[in-house]
C-alpha cells in the first residue's frame, strides 16, 4: 500500500510571517501516530527566498522541503537562477520542474526540463515533473498525445532508469487556478495512460511504484474522490496549500485505506 504524496506549491504568495504561521499549523497537526502505515507524506514548496528559513522549522518534522524550480546548469554566469547544489545545501528534497506556468511564461522546452530533471537527480533531489494539456487540446481529443509526448521527450534524454527516480504530476492546464477540476474518472484515464507508458519503459514493479500525482484545483472537498482512483498517488496542490485547514484536509483524505 502506497503512502500518498501531498505537495503544496505556494507559487509567488505569502510573507515570511505568514509562511512561518502556515508551516507551524501544518506541523502541529501532522504528527503521525505510532504504527500509522498510511499517513501521507507532505512536501511544501514555498518561494525560494523563504526556503532556508522554513527548513529550520521543518527539518525535524515529517514535512519535507521542495523548491518551485531549479536551474539546468550546475553553476556559472546565470543571473537570477538557483542551482540544484544550492537547493540541496539549504535542505530541499524535492523540486517542481516543467510546471505549465513556466512552460508558458518562461518558454521552457522539454529539452530544458529534461536537463533540470538531471540536475536535480545529480544532487539527490527528487524532481516532480509536471505535464498537462490545454483546454483546446482536450476538446480536440489530443490529451493523451500531448501528455505522453511530454513524458517521452524527457525519458528520451534522461533515460528510463533515471526517470524512474522522479515523480510525475498530471495537471490539466484548464483546471489550474480556475476552480474547475477533472472528474476523478477523467483524471484516472490520463493517469492510467501514463502508467501504461511507464510499464512499457520500465520493469513492471518499478513502474507500479512510481508516484503519479494529480494537480488542478485539488481541495479537501474533492480529494477523497480523486484518491480512490487506482493510479492517483497523491496531489500537487496550488491555492488550497496556502490554507492549512484545506491542505491538511487533503492529507486526511489521503489517510483512507485505498488499495492503489
Amino acid at each position: 500500500m502506497k503512502h500518498k504524496l501531498i505537495v503544496g506549491n505556494w507559487k509567488m504568495n505569502g510573507s515570511m510571517q505568514s509562511s512561518l504561521e502556515l508551516v507551524d499549523k501544518i506541523i502541529t497537526h501532522n504528527s503521525p501516530a505510532p504504527g500509522d502505515k498510511i499517513s501521507p507524506h507532505y512536501v511544501i514548496c514555498p518561494p525560494a527566498v523563504y526556503l532556508q528559513e522554513l527548513n529550520k522549522v521543518i527539518n525535524k518534522s515529517v514535512v519535507k522541503l521542495g523548491a518551485q524550480d531549479v536551474s539546468e546548469y550546475a553553476n556559472g554566469a546565470y543571473t537570477g537562477q538557483v542551482a540544484a547544489e544550492m537547493l540541496k545545501d539549504i535542505g530541499c528534497d524535492y523540486v517542481i520542474i516543467g510546471h505549465s506556468e513556466r512552460r508558458q511564461y518562461c518558454g521552457e522546452t522539454d529539452e530544458m526540463i529534461a536537463r533540470k530533471f538531471l540536475a536535480a537527480l545529480a544532487q539527490n533531489i527528487t524532481p516532480i515533473l509536471c505535464v498537462g494539456e490545454s483546454l483546446e487540446a482536450r476538446e480536440a481529443n489530443q490529451t493523451e498525445k500531448i501528455i505522453l509526448g511530454q513524458l517521452n521527450a524527457v525519458i528520451d534524454i534522461v533515460g528510463a532508469e533515471k526517470f524512474a527516480e522522479g515523480v510525475i504530476a498530471y495537471e490539466p492546464i484548464w483546471a489550474i487556478g480556475t476552480g474547475k477540476t477533472a472528474s476523478p474518472e477523467q483524471a484516472q484515464e490520463v493517469h492510467a495512460a501514463i502508467r501504461t507508458l511507464l510499464i512499457s519503459k520500465l520493469p513492471k514493479e518499478i513502474a507500479r511504484k512510481m508516484m503519479i500525482l494529480y494537480g488542478g484545483s485539488v481541495k479537501a472537498s474533492n480529494a477523497a474522490s480523486l484518491f480512490v482512483m487506482p493510479d492517483i498517488d497523491g496531489a500537487l496542490v496550488g491555492g488550497a496549500s496556502l490554507d492549512a485547514k484545506d491542505f491538511l484536509g487533503i492529507g486526511e483524505a489521503a489517510k483512507m485505506p485505498h488499495t492503489n
